[in-house]
């Protein structure tokens, strides 16, 4: 039971930094449509939307775990 104890940690910790991360590629991406890169800005829009569809499984392994 002790790893399951660890696991409920981890996802905690792995479901906070999901969320900056997230934060993180949208920033970024603002920043490359600033610099002219729409391309790149929105390869990194995409990757927020898929860490964020992320959060929803690591929200599910909560909730089953």
């Amino acid at each position: 039971m002790e790893d399951m104890v660890k696991l409920k940690h981890l996802l905690e910790h792995w479901i906070e930094h999901n969320e900056e991360h997230e934060r993180t590629y949208k920033e970024w991406a603002g920043k490359a449509l600033v610099a002219g890169k729409p391309e790149l800005g929105d390869i990194l829009r995409r990757i927020a939307t898929e860490t964020k569809n992320m959060e929803k499984l690591f929200l599910e392994a909560r909730k089953v775990l």
